[in-house]
């Protein structure tokens, strides 16, 4: 009989996969191993494995390099990272050792952008798009670094104020886009996105405020799908809509010449996640292709926005089975060293999933669990609501401590957790490590930070002072 927890895997998934493998009975990801990290930094932590966000960087450029060859495309692709994934200086490092560009969401976004210019990580060619509702000091910050001569910087306007509002604080001649206020799925509570200028509006926006303005150059169409980029009719049709738009703007804007298709690619939140991204990337070009030689315009640059896709599986989190409560003949609680709402606020949230696996004991007997975190919250759970299959793991034993890892869990968790800052019922954030490699391959390992104290969260309460 196939009692043991890795009999379940290789009955359930192909396994081992490119990132997970096996070292006797302990789990490796991308060579890491990870028990090893546990035993030398302690429990719970998090990790960033920072090549792997080089990688699918690498990943993107070869599939729109190969699609924009097959399609006999005419115009150019430009990838930008979103950096309100992850705004840690360590993950923009190393997004920018290639050749990509930023998007930006909010004002402090170009004081990191300055920073990097200093440092040489963003070079003066490097785009930067500017999205999200502009008030004051977000318009003040993109119009000090247009005037510090950053030419790449592209205001997207959001709202029918933010010509006039960006013309007063910009010194001479900018360019903008426009983005598309992108209709939702039929599920949401509303019909079209708080973000942009309706598609019928944005010709007689054109024709209003940018055409007969001789400060203002318009070079981009920006059209953002909030559920990604996805095989399905909702996209397809939303894109084509979008489509229809630049070839009218085109034909009466000669300077339009770029369709940032924002949005991001999903990423692997299971052993068994399919997504065939050469086949999207192929379409997407053609789809482009076909519809500007039909009107007869030029096709433009293709910007992208990745920002999970480049950081989200970067990242892993891991925690100890402290201890099994069986609350009645069916629930067996196996209770974590942390908490879930505080270091991974989407599994909470939004019921997202990701990949989670046991880090050692895989030869030994399996049984079917509910995971739940140390605060006093109800909702401080994950199981199969967000894992869509029964979660199994190694059969807690005292005497045999029992590790778990989730993994890509490297974007947006630290900003919405609250990295730094106060955590539900006080429960400290975690380790964070950062995991590189060096010039022979050899595993380097940096401690991030350290495990917030008592002290930190008491300070940020008032009740110690400077």
């Amino acid at each position: 009989m196939n009692i043991k927890y890795i009999d379940l895997i290789h009955q359930s998934y192909y396994f081992p996969q490119e990132e997970f493998t096996l070292d006797g009975e302990s789990l490796q990801f991308h060579g890491i191993p990870l028990l090893e990290l546990v035993e030398q930094y302690g429990s719970p932590l998090k990790f960033t494995y920072l090549p792997k966000i080089s990688d699918n960087i690498n990943r993107a450029n070869k599939w729109f390099e190969a699609a924009i060859k097959k399609n006999d495309y005419k115009g150019k692709y430009h990838y930008c990272y979103c950096t309100k994934s992850s705004h840690f200086e360590p993950v923009l490092n190393e997004a920018l050792n290639n050749d990509i560009h930023i998007e930006t969401s909010s004002a402090f976004d170009i004081n990191i952008v300055q920073k990097l210019k200093k440092t040489g990580k963003i070079k003066d060619d490097t785009f930067v798009i500017c999205n999200g509702f502009k008030r004051d000091q977000y318009i003040t910050n993109i119009g000090r670094l247009i005037n510090e001569g950053h030419q790449n910087c592209i205001p997207i306007i959001d709202n029918y104020e933010e010509i006039d509002l960006l013309s007063d604080e910009i010194k001479g001649d900018f360019k903008v886009g426009i983005r598309i206020a992108s209709e939702e799925e039929p599920k949401f509570e509303f019909y079209t996105s708080r973000l942009g200028i309706g598609y019928k509006n944005i010709v007689p926006f054109y024709e209003d405020q940018i055409k007969n303005n001789d400060r203002v150059e318009l070079k981009m169409l920006h059209f953002f799908i909030n559920t990604g980029i996805r095989d399905n009719a909702y996209y397809w049709n939303e894109l084509v809509k979008c489509l229809k738009v630049y070839v009218r703007l085109k034909k009466i804007c000669p300077s339009l010449d770029s369709l940032n298709i924002g949005g991001g690619f999903p990423i692997k939140n299971s052993l068994a996640f399919e997504y065939d991204y050469e086949y999207m990337i192929n379409e997407i070009v053609n789809q482009i292709n076909i519809t500007c030689q039909e009107a007869e315009v030029p096709v433009p640059h293709i910007f992208t926005e990745f920002g999970s896709f480049t950081v989200g599986e970067s990242g892993g989190a891991i925690y100890e089975v402290l201890y099994q409560k069986q609350q009645n003949d069916r629930e067996k609680w196996n209770m974590i060293d942390s908490s879930f709402i505080t270091t991974l606020p989407d599994t909470w949230a939004i019921s997202k999933r990701f990949i989670m696996l046991p880090i050692n004991r895989w030869e030994d007997e399996y049984e079917r669990v509910l995971l739940g975190g140390l605060t006093c919250d109800s909702d401080d759970y994950y199981n199969s609501e967000q894992n869509m299959n029964a979660i199994y793991l190694p059969k807690y034993r005292r005497e045999k401590p029992l590790y778990i890892g989730f993994f890509n869990t490297g974007a947006y968790q630290e900003s919405i957790g609250g990295y730094g800052g106060l955590q539900h019922c006080l429960i400290p954030h975690p380790k964070h490590i950062l995991i590189d490699r060096d010039e022979k391959g050899n595993l380097v390992t940096t401690l991030f930070s350290e495990q917030q104290k008592a002290e930190d969260l008491l300070k940020i309460l008032g009740y110690e002072r400077d």
